[in-house]
């Protein structure tokens, strides 16, 4: 598979603060020097978000393809006025990124052919990606260590650009290190230990 033309970027404006953050928790991006870059009205806001944004990453990282840059934090808003993230002011809690109200934002507002997937078989994913360019797939963080066995599977977003019968290219928003990072591939059998077989198929 010939690389990839998609831009990369990470959840965190910093792409280095990755490893902190698994140490500390999100309090690290305090320490983050780049952070209104994410669109972010006060470093409080861009803390509270940015462990929620694995999504919003992929689509950024989409809409790059076709030379549109978006800040992070300014299409978490939008989509969470669709419904695609339910923020509670009392707790200050974040539930996203849900599917199908996304699906409906990226096609109003920025046509976006995209459609929910589930009971996705690993094998399938060529096959899916034949008939869009990307698909945002659900899988456990630890995928950035492919070495090692994962708990669980899902609960984190990769954006899927390319595969074969053997393996599975993507950008991981939350690699920890440039190999973990942009155009990670994966043998289809290491990608299937980590992935929930749910996700986005999107094309333009």
């Amino acid at each position: 598979m010939q690389q990839t033309k998609e831009p990369y970027f990470s959840q965190w404006e910093t792409p280095e603060m990755t490893l902190p953050v698994i140490a500390e928790g999100p309090s690290a991006l305090v320490r983050d020097p780049l952070w209104r870059h994410s669109g972010a009205e006060t470093i409080e806001e861009y803390v509270r978000w940015a462990a929620h944004v694995c999504g919003m990453a992929c689509l950024k990282m989409i809409l790059a393809a076709r030379d549109e840059i978006h800040p992070t934090l300014e299409l978490a808003r939008a989509c969470a006025a669709y419904g695609g993230y339910v923020v509670n002011e009392i707790d200050a809690s974040i539930k996203g990124l849900i599917y199908a109200p996304f699906v409906k934002f990226v096609a109003e507002r920025f046509g976006l052919s995209a459609e929910t997937m589930t009971n996705v078989d690993t094998a399938a994913i060529p096959e899916l990606l034949s008939k869009r360019q990307f698909f945002i797939a659900s899988v456990h963080h630890a995928i950035r260590w492919p070495e090692r066995e994962p708990p669980s599977k899902g609960g984190h977003l990769v954006l899927v650009t390319a595969a074969s019968p053997e393996t599975a290219r993507f950008h991981n928003p939350s690699g920890h290190d440039q190999a973990s990072q942009a155009d990670v591939t994966l043998p289809l059998a290491v990608f299937d230990r980590f992935f929930a077989n749910r996700g986005i198929a999107v094309g333009f």
